[in-house]
Formats: C-alpha cells, structure tokens, sequence
C-alpha cells in the first residue's frame, strides 16, 4: 500500500523523480515529508506561491570530484568524493562525510535533504548539507587513510569553512579521519580554523559528550515517548540494531536508565544476548580489537548466542520487546519485522539511524499505536552537539561533560516538545513523523521566503 500524495504535490514529486532519476533513497526520503505536507500547503498557501517546496528538493551546490592516492605498495587508487551542500537558509551547511562503498550521488543526496530538517528540530543555527566518498577504511593502514584524507581535503577544503558548510564524521570517519583532514585543511589554509570541521578530539577543539551524543539523543527522544504514555526506561526490554558508535552509546544510555539491551548486531549477524550485553565486552571487541560479534559471543561464553547472517528483530519472536533503537543503517528494519515487533508488545521505536525504518514497516507502528520516531528527529543529538562544538570554538571555550550532556538532553527534550505539538496541531497526536516532517519544513521555508529567491 502506497499513501497518495495531495494532488497540489504530486506534480511537484514527479519532477523530483524526473530530475533525479536513479537515486531511490532519495526518492523515499522527499515522499516521506511530501506525505506530511498537503494539509501544510492547503492552510500556508504561500509556500506554493513561493515554490518552496521544488526550492527546498533542488541543492544549492552539489560537487563532485576526483580523490587519487597511493597505497602503501605504491598502487594509485582512485576514488570519487561527494559533498551535496543542500539548503543554508538557517545557517551554514552542516552533516557528516561517510566513508563507505556503497556511497553513491543518490546516497549523499538523501542523507543532506533529512539532515535539512533535521538540523532545523534542533532550533539551532545551521542548514542541511552531506558528504563522502566510495572509499572504504576497512583494512586499510593508518598511513593509508591519512594519505586518502589528505587527497580528498585537497579539493573540499576550497567549498568548505566555519561560515559556509562545516562537515562532521559519520560511518567510517571518526576522530582519526577527523584529524587527518583538518590537518591538511590547516596546512593548505594557514588557518587554525577550529569550527571548520567537528567531532574533533577533545585535546583540540573538540566537544565532550560529541562521541555519545547521537546514542544519548535517541534514547533521550524515546525517553520522552514512553513518558507520555506513562512508561519509563527501567526494567524496559530492548533491541539496538548495529555494535558501532550510535549503537554502543544507545545501550551505555539505556542500562543508565534501568533497561535492559538483550541483542546487538554487526554486517556479519546478531549476538542475542539473554543476561544484557556485557557493553565493556563489546566495546573491547569493537573499539579496542576492531573484532565481529562472533569474537564477542566467545568471550562472552553461555550468556550469549550468536547467530550468523541473523536478523536481530526475528529475537522479538522469542521474547517480550518493550522498546526498539534501529541504529544500523537505511531501511533495515521492513514491514515483515515491524508485524515481529508489534506482536511483542513493542510500545516505542526510536530511529538511531537514517531512514532504517521501510515505509511499510512505518505504516505498520502506525496502524498499530506503537510510537514511531523518525531518524530526523531521535538522531538529532549528533548534529546537535556538533552545533555546541562549533559555539565552544567560536568563543575560544570548553565545556564539562556534564553541562554539555544537560545541554543535549535539553534539545533532545525540545526537539520532542515540537514534534508533540505540531502533531496536535494538526490534528493528529502522538504522530511524530507528522509533526518532525512539519515542524521542521515551516522552519526552513519560513526562512526561504524570508531571503527571497536565492
């Protein structure tokens, strides 16, 4: 079952299709808002008159570009370098660079139209932009990477600046990716420009509680969720989809909160673990060993069962699911699995990732009263404290750990009052995907029409 679109939007969702042939993620990602925005367009008609909504689905500048490098035998290696600078009505662009295989245009094209929005729920100061590469760090030397990271700023350094568009990590770039580029963007400008780049680490320029702050986020906005149903996180039973940084601080919040995480997965299967995952165990296997969980289920002994090629929401067949963090990777999570989830008793289900929801599995949390969170909303924490990073460089100051967290909870808290409210606001309460789809649109074509046409 596909949800029509409002005939005043139709039009305007074929051209995108048209425009944009070939890149099906982004598709999915301006239907999903398009589906939320007919009876916005009906009662704020000048967003039509003022072409909003084809303005906001066309970048502002997208590039591509040629990144060569040598491996550590010598072989010259090309890769392809992307940075999509979508919308900077609000701010300067500002989302991560994935360093992935599966990188593609259409890749990079939806994650910076969700991180238009997304950036907008935070009431923060900062447009919508993504990049990236087809590059792949794994296996990879340390000397390898840096020699990548240094080719690929050679070119983005010049598209790039703390006023313009500020790049962020995400899959496959952390904090040593991070300090490679700016090392080179540093040494190409002559500029100690710390608010170009975030996720630095925190002995130069960086923010704490950056690192956490994408898992902390999500289960803060399911926090919210469950309060408004009465329920809280203690004694919870909970499935965290992924064993990578979201998903690591995912469960480190949830165990803070009174539940319990009963399963984790990675690219190559799922641990069902019947105690709780032991988090120092698999942080010792992901982050220290860089190892699979099948490394982690052998040290882990009786507790744990490991299930090679496995889907972790199949675990829901087998008991009592309280709350569900995909926090893994685009479209995960389908319809099949949302009837598992549901049957279980599932109550919440927070995106920790981008779009790891299929719209059926959406339409499935909806028909049954689950409370659904969308990507833009729940992982907003990560762009988030990014934003703090950036305000901490500008004024040449750092933070505790402890204000910076209070900082986050606190959007988080008021990134869920938003949604909440335009969801009631427009007749539907507890439709989260609603109210961050609207909420977030007003914002930034408020600010479009307030420009003029640029």
């Amino acid at each position: 079952m596909t949800t029509t679109l409002d005939p005043k939007i139709q039009p305007i969702f074929d051209q995108v299709l048209r425009r944009n042939a070939g890149e099906p993620e982004f598709h999915q990602a301006a239907r999903e808002v398009f589906e939320s925005l007919g009876r916005v367009i009906e009662r704020h008609p000048h967003y039509a008159e003022g072409s909003v909504l084809e303005r906001i689905c066309e970048p502002e500048r997208q590039i591509i570009f040629r990144v060569p490098w040598t491996d550590d035998a010598g072989r010259v290696h090309i890769n392809r370098g992307f940075r999509v600078e979508f919308n900077s009505a609000l701010g300067p662009y500002k989302g991560g660079l994935r360093f992935h295989p599966t990188v593609t245009l259409g890749t990079v094209k939806f994650l910076g139209f969700e991180q238009i929005f997304k950036n907008a729920l935070t009431g923060m100061p900062i447009g919508g932009g993504k990049g990236g590469s087809d590059f792949d760090p794994k296996g990879r030397s340390d000397a390898e990477i840096m020699r990548f990271c240094q080719s690929f700023m050679t070119e983005l350094y010049r598209h790039i600046g703390e006023y313009t568009d500020v790049p962020a990590g995400d899959i496959g770039v952390g904090g040593r990716e991070i300090g490679y580029l700016f090392g080179q963007y540093k040494r190409i400008t002559n500029r100690y420009e710390s608010g170009v780049l975030t996720g630095k680490g925190i002995g130069w320029g960086g923010s704490l509680v950056r690192t956490e702050a994408t898992g902390y986020g999500t289960v803060f906005f399911a926090e919210q969720m469950l309060a408004t149903r009465g329920k809280t996180f203690e004694g919870a039973r909970v499935l965290v989809s992924g064993s990578g940084n979201v998903a690591l601080y995912a469960i480190e919040k949830v165990h803070q909160l009174g539940g319990l995480v009963v399963a984790c997965s990675d690219s190559t299967g799922v641990v069902y673990d019947h105690e709780g995952v032991d988090l120092e165990l698999l942080r010792e296997v992901k982050e220290v060993k860089r190892g699979r969980l099948s490394d982690y289920a052998e040290l882990r002994g009786s507790a744990s069962e490991y299930r090679p090629n496995g889907s972790i929401w199949s675990i829901a067949a087998e008991t009592r699911i309280d709350v569900a963090l995909p926090c893994a990777t685009q479209n995960e999570l389908d319809e099949a699995a949302a009837a598992v989830l549901v049957a279980s008793g599932v109550s919440a289900v927070a995106e920790g990732a981008n779009m790891p929801c299929t719209p059926g599995a959406v339409r499935v949390f909806a028909e049954a009263g689950v409370l659904f969170a969308p990507g833009k909303a729940a992982n907003a924490g990560g762009v988030a404290t990014s934003a703090l990073e950036m305000q901490q460089n500008a004024s040449r100051d750092s933070w505790s750990f402890e204000h910076t967290e209070e900082r986050l909870a606190v959007i988080m808290r008021g990134i869920h009052e938003r949604c909440a409210e335009t969801a009631d606001e427009y007749g539907e309460p507890g439709n989260y995907v609603l109210g961050a789809n609207i909420a977030g649109f007003s914002r930034v074509a408020d600010a479009m029409l307030a420009l003029g046409v640029v």
